[in-house]
Formats: C-alpha cells, structure tokens, sequence
C-alpha cells in the first residue's frame, strides 16, 4: 500500500493522538494545555497558536472520535463516523508546499483550530484507507494489557502489535521462557 508522506503524517497523528487516551494505570495525555502542546510539538503541527482549556476538550472529542473508528465493528459504520468528522471539521483542501515538502493537501482552512485541523487532515487519511478497502489496517495491539492503536503499514497486513522493540519482544520472551520452563522441569 502506498501511503504518501502527508497521508502517513496525518495517520501517525491519528494513531499518536488516540493514544494519548488513559490505558491501564496510565495518565491521560491530554490532561491539559501542556499536554495538549507536548502532543502538538511531538507531531510538528504548523501554525498552532495558543492552547487553552477549550482546546482540551475540543481535541479530546475528536480523539474519541478517532477510537470510534478504530473499534467500528465494519466499514459502513466507520465511513459514517469518518462523514461526519470530516463534515463537522468544515473541511477546505487546499495545496501547500510548507517546510520543505513538496506540494500536497491540506483539509483544513489557514487558522482552524487544532481540533479542526485534526478532524479533518486525520478524517481524510483514514477515510482513503476506508475508501482502499484497507480499515483493517487500523489495529490495536494484541499484547494483553496494551491495547494502543496503530496502523498496520506492512505489505501482508501481518503487524500484531504496535511496537515488536515492546510489545511483541516481551511476548516472544515470555513464550521462550514458557518453552525453556517446560522442557526443564
């Protein structure tokens, strides 16, 4: 699958901002401001002005949003999300050619807040991977405890975990030892 390098910023945005959400005995990432700003620079938004209370709030919907998504139980019920994100986001594309990139889209008009920005530049990266009969690209790990999202890029749509330095590592560890346990006792 060919993902170009805006389409593969925005995913990486989506995935990074739903997980974000508490997991476990995790904090939530988006507790405030700061935390809003920190996952801001993380994903080198442009243009991203003050961040309030009301930003909170505004970005942790859409990011509900997004695990909605993430967790539809089939295509027609994650176009219906996606449809209405992106409609609420007040979608405007426009070609850019900012930092450095070549020329792409944006799906979200100069000055939008980050939410909007969110909502529409991720709503319209997820819908293309629904649009290419891909959804089941959007995973979550299957590592037990972890559950954290992301999107399986492979060529033979294979990934099972979101990270194989963690998750998928601990678990082949575990499983070795398992078996060397076995065949020593």
């Amino acid at each position: 699958m060919l993902i170009n390098h805006d389409a593969r910023c925005a995913l990486d945005a989506v995935v990074n901002l739903v997980n974000t959400a508490p997991q476990g005995g995790d904090r939530d990432g988006l507790a405030d401001p700061a935390g809003l700003r920190r996952y801001a620079a993380s994903c080198d938004f442009s243009d991203v002005g003050p961040l309030g209370t009301a930003d909170v709030t505004a970005v942790r919907s859409v990011r509900e949003r997004f695990a909605q998504v993430f967790a539809a139980p089939d295509t027609a019920s994650a176009a219906a999300l996606l449809n209405a994100l992106v409609a609420e986001a007040g979608t405007t594309p426009r070609l850019t050619d900012h930092d450095g990139y070549d020329w792409h889209v944006h799906y979200f008009a100069p000055g939008a807040s980050l939410a909007d920005h969110l909502a529409a530049d991720g709503g319209m990266a997820l819908a293309y991977l629904v649009v290419a009969g891909e959804r089941e690209r959007l995973r979550r790990c299957e590592a037990p405890g972890c559950g954290r999202a992301f999107v399986d890029v492979s060529r033979n749509r294979s990934r099972r975990y979101c990270s194989s330095r963690t998750c998928g590592n601990r678990l082949h560890v575990a499983a070795y030892r398992a078996r060397r346990r076995e065949t020593a006792g």
